[in-house]
């Protein structure tokens, strides 16, 4: 255990009306798991939104939630085809809304309200929290100070400045999930994750889905292979329409409250319209004009590998300062942000940091992707001599059941030392399918090793990891 800090700035004479911390967390997300070592110290938590952070209330986990019922009627959608006369009917939106967020609300609602009560020592502070001064932010009047703060504000959704926009009814991630009534026809502008997660919701619940993206491909930060495959199938499901390469000239909402696109000389005419084009660090909101600390160019904070700005004494982590925007990176960082923040206090060196040579992500729409380490190409701009091995789900048992044509798994070896530095794969539980992959990255595994030495369960789906390392090993032999 830590013991409490002793060396806290003592309110004086002219500070009466600073409350003074032994620390402040702005941001409850990532920021509210707060271990057992800071135990008996003095702490400020300061939310001005809904309590529980991004990934809880409006991201990671509802809208996963949404995401099974969208592949259970994609799955018997496809019924016929493995001899099964499926057909699903409509989706009850008010239903499935209500169950997610009757679970959800009252998660967010009985940790702030643990938190309110005080216990451990902690004050819950709500409002909008800004630096005014050295170690001082106010929120919405009331000041605080402490010697340490972390910063785990997150980060929001991002709108482009297309004409119109600013005057129809639009909504984000952190709306459109609680709509009153499901839409005929959606709008989605942008063809990233987000996009590509609610389009598959939207339109397997029986919406036209009419999706707007700058590029020639969906998911373009993927591998190229793996991007261009996921819009190749994304664009052939039902009720999915694809405007690739395109921009919409502007927007305008009709008198029936559609809300009209115009793009190329066409018009394509929704009932609502959802904006996923990207988030931004919520920097910005923390008046850190009153600090040293610096940003980049996009906004994020500046941190070493410790999450120490370049402020002493001020510490960031998660979407706020990180370019991945991931849950399970932001808690690791949280983690190892407050081991730091103890030794500080207790005048020993900071040492925790977080290796993100292997962090991954998977994107859970139709298909599911997921990804760890480089891509192909970023793997050769590396310098990076390696072989790629391939294998398609139809190559294996569990493939042909599924009549499966279209899905794959990717793994990038380096030549010589056989290390694997990318895995990619697309199809049905990608994000499952890929963790002994991420495992041998974070331990050094060499490919030959994790497809020879460990069995793979005969006819599993996994047979498809084991095949793809065997192809690449064959390569390098």
């Amino acid at each position: 255990m830590t013991d409490t800090p002793t060396n806290a700035n003592p309110t004086t004479s002219g500070d009466a009306d600073v409350e003074e911390f032994d620390l402040i967390i702005v941001g409850s997300g990532s920021g509210n798991s707060i271990p057992e070592s800071l135990a008996g110290w003095k702490i400020a938590l300061v939310e001005k939104g809904i309590f529980g952070g991004t990934c809880l209330n409006v991201g990671c986990i509802p809208s996963k939630m949404f995401v099974l019922p969208a592949d259970s009627i994609r799955i018997a959608e496809d019924g016929p085809r493995l001899g099964v006369a499926t057909t699903p009917g409509p989706a009850d939106w008010a239903a499935i809304r209500d169950r997610v967020f009757g679970r959800i609300d009252p998660i967010s609602a009985g940790g702030e309200e643990y938190r309110a009560s005080g216990t451990e020592g902690l004050t819950l502070v709500r409002g909008h929290g800004r630096f005014v001064g050295d170690k001082t932010i106010e929120v919405d009047g009331r000041r605080l100070r402490a010697p340490r703060i972390l910063l785990a504000t997150g980060s929001r959704p991002w709108a482009p400045p297309i004409p119109g926009l600013d005057d129809v009814r639009t909504h984000t991630s952190d709306s459109v999930m609680r709509l009153e009534e499901f839409p005929k026809r959606l709008g989605v502008l942008g063809g990233g994750f987000i996009a590509v997660e609610m389009g598959h919701v939207f339109s397997a619940y029986g919406a036209e889905l009419h999706m707007f993206n700058r590029g020639e491909v969906l998911l373009r930060a993927e591998d190229a292979e793996i991007a261009e495959r996921f819009t190749e199938v994304f664009g052939s499901h039902s009720r999915v329409n694809l405007h690739l390469g395109t921009v919409p000239e502007r927007v305008e909402e009709l008198d029936d409250g559609t809300i009209a696109i115009h793009h190329g000389g066409d018009v394509t005419v929704v009932d609502e319209l959802l904006l996923a084009l990207g988030r931004r660090p919520n920097s910005d909101l923390l008046g850190l004009e009153q600090t040293s600390v610096d940003v980049h160019a996009d906004g994020r904070i500046v941190v070493d590998e410790h999450f120490a700005t370049t402020e002493p004494g001020i510490w960031a982590v998660g979407d706020v300062s990180n370019s991945f925007q991931l849950k399970h990176l932001a808690n690791a960082e949280a983690k190892a942000a407050f081991a730091n923040i103890a030794a500080d206090a207790a005048g020993e060196p900071q040492t925790q940091v977080v290796d993100t040579r292997a962090v991954p992500h998977a994107v859970f729409s139709d298909p599911q992707v997921a990804t760890v380490g480089l891509t192909e190409a970023q793997a050769a701009a590396a310098g990076l001599d390696v072989v790629v091995g391939k294998r398609d789900y139809a190559g294996t048992a569990y493939g042909w059941a599924m009549e499966d044509t279209s899905s794959f798994a990717k793994v990038i070896v380096e030549r010589g030392t056989k290390r694997i530095v990318g895995a990619h794969i697309i199809g049905t539980q990608a994000a499952s399918l890929i963790q002994p992959l991420i495992q041998a990255m974070q331990f050094d595994q060499p490919a030959d090793a994790v497809a020879d030495d460990v069995f793979y369960i005969h006819p599993a789906l996994t047979e498809v990891v084991e095949n793809a390392l065997l192809d690449a090993v064959g390569q390098d032999s």
